[in-house]
C-alpha cells in the first residue's frame, strides 16, 4: 500500500518502486505520448493516405450507439464491425426485431451515408448468451458457433436479418456474416437473406433491397476458397484472431498455449495474401478487423500486401490514421 509502481502498456512490464531515473525516463516518455496523443486527435479527420498515395478506409469496431458515437469524433470513415451480441446479452429474452431495428437503426443514424457492416450474430465458442440454450460441448470454438448457430435456429437468424435490413432503409447498411466455411454455408445465408426481403415486402415495411454482403474470413477452408467466394459476396473482412487460431490449432483462451497464436505466423500471411489477391480479381475489397491491424508493424505488412481498409476500436483510430500518413519505422 503506497508503494509506487510504473505500469508500461507498450511492452507489458511492470515496475514497483522505480529508481529515480526510472521515474524520470518514464515521464519524460509519458509526455511525448501526450505530446503524441494530442497531435493523432487534432488530426483524427484528416484522410489516411500512405507517402506513396494509398488511400485506407480507416472504419471502427463497435459495440454500441456510444461507441459510434464517439468513433466519428475519432475520425472513423463508417464501422467496419458492428458487433451485435451486445444486443443479446441486455436481458433473459432475445430481443424482438423492433428492438433490434431501433438500435441499429439509431447507429446507421450516427454515420448517415458512411458505410455500417454489421456482423449477424456470433455466439457459441467462448461467448455464451443467457436467452439462447446452448448445449454444453466439449470442444465448443469448434462447434454450433455463429453463422452455424444462426443457420440451426432460422427463427433467430430470420428476426436479426429483417431488422438489419429494416434500419439500412436509406442508409449505407452492410450485411456481414461470420465463420462461413464453405460455398453451401454461404449459400444457405443468401437464401435466408432473401427470405428476410420477402417477408418484409409482404408486410409492406420499408428496408434495403440490395445492401452489400460480405463474409469473415475466418476459417482456412474459406481462404483457400477465396476465389469461389468472391463471385457471391461484395466483399471480405478477415477476422485474424480466428484464422490464426485455426490454421495454427491453437486454443486463443488457453493461457498456455496462447501465445502461439501468431497472427503473423507464415503460413497466416500467406493466408491472407491469397484471400487479397483473390478478392482483387473479381474487383471486391478486402478489409480486416482483427486485433492484428492495432499492431502498427503488422498493419504496415497489410497495407504493404495491398489490404483496403482496417478497422480498429474507437479509440485506436486517431493512432493509426497517424501512422498511416508517416514514414514507418521499427521505433514507432
Amino acid at each position: 500500500s503506497g508503494t509506487l509502481v510504473i505500469i508500461d502498456g507498450q511492452s507489458g512490464e511492470l515496475i514497483v518502486d522505480p529508481d529515480p531515473e526510472t521515474l524520470t525516463e518514464y515521464q519524460v516518455r509519458q509526455k511525448a505520448r501526450e505530446k503524441t496523443r494530442s497531435r493523432e486527435i487534432a488530426e483524427a479527420q484528416r484522410p489516411a493516405v500512405t507517402l506513396d498515395g494509398h488511400q485506407v478506409e480507416v472504419v471502427a469496431n463497435i459495440g454500441s450507439v456510444a461507441e459510434a458515437e464517439q468513433a466519428i469524433k475519432m475520425g472513423a470513415e463508417g464501422v467496419g464491425l458492428l458487433r451485435t451480441e451486445f444486443l443479446f446479452l441486455q436481458g433473459d429474452t432475445l430481443p424482438s426485431e423492433d428492438e433490434q431495428y431501433q438500435i441499429y437503426r439509431a447507429i446507421a443514424d450516427v454515420f448517415q451515408q458512411l458505410p455500417l457492416i454489421v456482423r449477424t450474430l456470433d455466439v457459441g465458442g467462448d461467448k455464451d448468451i443467457p436467452s439462447i440454450d446452448l448445449a454444453p460441448e466439449q470442444n465448443p470454438m469448434l462447434g454450433e458457433r455463429a453463422i452455424r448457430l444462426c443457420l440451426a435456429r432460422p427463427e433467430i437468424f430470420q428476426t436479426q436479418l429483417r431488422a438489419i435490413l429494416r434500419a439500412g432503409d436509406e442508409r449505407n447498411v452492410k450485411i456481414m456474416f461470420p465463420l462461413i466455411g464453405s460455398e453451401d454455408e454461404l449459400q444457405q445465408a443468401l437464401g435466408q437473406l432473401e427470405q428476410a426481403k420477402a417477408d418484409l415486402r409482404a408486410r409492406n415495411l420499408p428496408h434495403a433491397e440490395t445492401p452489400d454482403v460480405g463474409i469473415m474470413i475466418e476459417v482456412p477452408s474459406a481462404a483457400v476458397l477465396a476465389d469461389i467466394l468472391a463471385p457471391l459476396v461484395d466483399f471480405f473482412s478477415i477476422g485474424t484472431n480466428d484464422l490464426a487460431q485455426y490454421t495454427l490449432a491453437v486454443d486463443r483462451t488457453n493461457e498456455t498455449v496462447a501465445h502461439l497464436a501468431d497472427p503473423l505466423h507464415p503460413a497466416v500471411i500467406r493466408l491472407i495474401h491469397q484471400v487479397i489477391e483473390a478478392a482483387h480479381r473479381h474487383d471486391k475489397w478486402v478489409g480486416l478487423c482483427g486485433e492484428m491491424a492495432g499492431d502498427p508493424q503488422a498493419a504496415a505488412l497489410l497495407l504493404g500486401l495491398g489490404l483496403d481498409a482496417v478497422s480498429y476500436t474507437h479509440l485506436t483510430l486517431p493512432t493509426m490514421r497517424l501512422r498511416c500518413r508517416s514514414r514507418w519505422s521499427p521505433y514507432h
